[in-house]
């Protein structure tokens, strides 16, 4: 099954797909049974769900926030892509309940938001910039097309459709209608994703009038700042509008809205075409890999702002790295995959999924991360009864702002998306490599591709082809970035490796039932160094075996890690050990550390 999308690629519908590795099922499993379940008591116990009973007056605690709408969409997105794949009645009839909640809060003009129907509803569309109105909508739209591809119901769906015609209405080139554009990105996205279910064309210009309208002069941020008799901003990096986007070369400020307008320009480039897009999305990707991304795939350096900085600038223990920011790599990197097929974003959206975002989550699916620092010590904390304590940063099991729970729910709960893409009906691209199965149809024949691995511990993969009768089609298989060695076997045969394009390994032949392709990906234990221009690295290197980089812990090496030193001729030692933590692979070596008990004052 292919979604419907114009261009050289398209990602492949998730319910196509089944997962049962024992690297990623067991998490899936966890978010479908702990995460999501877990999500809606949360949102109900903090008052986000049922502050769409729109029944909140002034001097009632509770009172609303202005992206609680998009942490209850998130949720929603997430248990609708969840019950696609495994139907559970308790999950739908909280959506429903959710969804009947928001049928009777919209207004007759199909307008849907808690905050600004109830806590101030004078103030609809005065501040752009700093509200999330927009933002709540497009994640509501996001929600809305997953439940209906999930139920095949139209009920929510219709609801934010009004909701985007409403928006239509308000926004645009007409003289009655505002030339204003999200201050949070993410609307942008939500509108191509509104077209490509519904073939409305309205919601695609609507998103390209978005991203046209952003950083034009005169700033309508500073129209609407005067409007409410502020004084302007200064600098509109933080905002990403501080030129128009096709003139933009260089990421700036808040980190996770950069990835979801990035997300909507290459959608829309995608759409239309629009090589000025498409060069701006290259561009900008180029700065990001290259002088601002962390090597676990974190992005947007600084807690200030949760924003980039400048280049290079990429501290360890103070490293933002929000979750969010990671998923939203992991997003873009998968749309540039689908406007031109190159392995080094599937090498990115590799390396954020397996480093930044899992991070995010603790492996009982009920605490979480917001920040992902690659560096975290101890602090000494006097207590109550002024006795020094150890005190160690640890997953929470909630946040005030909780976009980063929310968000990992709805990733893992579709994560087969990320797996594979279709080229019109002559190819299939696989990007990840995974134990897995794909239903698929190429040039009207039902296949079915199916992965056997414990990647990334162990270095084979086995690909069987399974098509009802003999097709031909292109199998391209990418050939990871990190690795040095890589060898494919066709029906037990070598087979030539130079055929690579872009960093894929492509295949094409009649394929019958019994085919099947073998990968070798040695995984050595490699020490990458840091460009010199990253000064907190100087002296330090980071130990990586295949996508996973990996760190060393105090429960392991005892206190003062900082006083470890490697020995420069140390033979690292890669095992299995599958009675730590469900099975993983332990690196082993030799070091130096400088001992404390040479020092006064010890």
């Amino acid at each position: 099954m292919k979604d419907k999308k114009s261009g050289k690629l398209a990602s492949i519908d998730f319910t196509s797909i089944r997962i049962f590795d024992s690297f990623w099922e067991p998490r899936i499993i966890t978010n479908r049974r702990i995460t999501i379940p877990l999500g809606f008591r949360q949102c109900r116990r903090t008052g986000r769900i049922d502050a769409w009973k729109m029944d909140w007056k002034e001097g009632d605690p509770g009172k609303p926030h202005i992206f609680w709408d998009s942490d209850v969409a998130k949720w929603m997105e997430a248990a609708s892509n969840s019950i696609a794949l495994f139907p559970d009645n308790d999950l739908k009839n909280n959506l429903d309940y959710v969804i009947d909640l928001m049928q009777k809060a919209q207004q007759a003009d199909g307008y849907l938001n808690i905050y600004f129907t109830i806590v101030e509803p004078e103030k609809r569309w005065t501040n752009l910039r700093d509200k999330h109105e927009l933002y709540c909508a497009g994640h509501l739209i996001e929600a809305a097309i997953a439940h209906n591809n999930a139920t095949g119901s139209r009920k929510f769906l219709d609801i934010l459709c009004r909701y985007a015609d409403c928006i239509h209405s308000n926004f645009g080139p007409g003289t009655d209608q505002k030339c204003g554009y999200p201050g949070h990105e993410e609307l942008e996205l939500a509108l191509v994703k509104l077209f490509r279910a519904t073939e409305k064309k309205h919601y695609l210009d609507l998103a390209e009038f978005f991203i046209d309208e952003r950083g034009r002069q005169p700033h309508y941020f500073d129209l609407e700042s005067a409007e409410r008799r502020e004084k302007p901003q200064s600098d509109y990096r933080y905002w990403q509008a501080h030129l128009p986007v096709r003139m933009q070369k260089t990421a700036e400020g808040h980190s996770v809205r950069a990835m979801y307008l990035y997300c909507g320009m290459t959608d829309i480039a995608a759409e239309t075409g629009d090589e000025t897009l498409a060069c701006a999305c290259r561009q900008l990707w180029r700065d990001v890999v290259d002088h601002k991304m962390y090597i676990t795939g974190g992005v947007g350096s600084s807690e200030r702002g949760e924003r980039f900085t400048c280049n290079y600038d990429l501290p360890n223990e103070t490293a933002y790295a929000e979750t969010c920011a990671a998923i939203g790599l992991v997003f873009w990197a998968q749309r540039m995959l689908c406007l031109e097929p190159k392995a080094e974003y599937a090498d990115v959206m590799e390396r954020s999924l397996y480093n930044c975002v899992l991070s995010g989550v603790s492996l009982g699916g009920n605490k979480f991360f917001y920040a992902n620092p690659l560096a975290v010590r101890a602090r000494v904390l006097p207590d109550s009864h002024g006795k020094s304590s150890y005190i160690m940063p640890t997953r929470q099991e909630w946040f005030d702002c909780s976009c980063c729970p929310t968000n990992i729910m709805r990733l893992l709960s579709s994560l087969g998306r990320y797996i594979y893409s279709i080229l019109e009906n002559r190819g299939i691209y696989i990007h990840l490599y995974l134990g897995n199965t794909l239903e698929t149809v190429i040039s009207g024949i039902p296949v079915t591709i199916r992965q056997d691995t414990e990647y990334p511990w162990k270095e084979f993969v086995s690909i069987s082809i399974e098509p009802l009768e003999p097709v031909e089609f292109f199998l391209f298989l990418r050939k990871p970035g990190w690795s040095r060695q890589f060898s494919v076997r066709v029906n037990g045969k070598p087979f030539d490796i130079e055929s690579a394009e872009d960093g894929y390994m492509k295949i094409n032949r009649l394929w019958r039932k019994g085919d099947n392709v073998e990968l070798m990906l040695p995984m050595p234990v490699e020490e990458i160094e840091a460009h010199p221009l990253v000064t907190e690295n100087c002296g330090r290197i980071a130990v990586q075996r295949g996508p996973l980089v990996y760190c060393i812990e105090e429960v392991d090496n005892g206190e003062n890690l900082d006083d470890i030193c490697l020995n420069t001729c140390t033979d690292f030692k890669a095992e299995y050990e599958d009675d730590i933590l469900g099975g993983l692979v332990v690196i082993t070596g030799n070091a130096w550390r400088r001992e404390k008990k040479e020092w006064v004052g010890h």
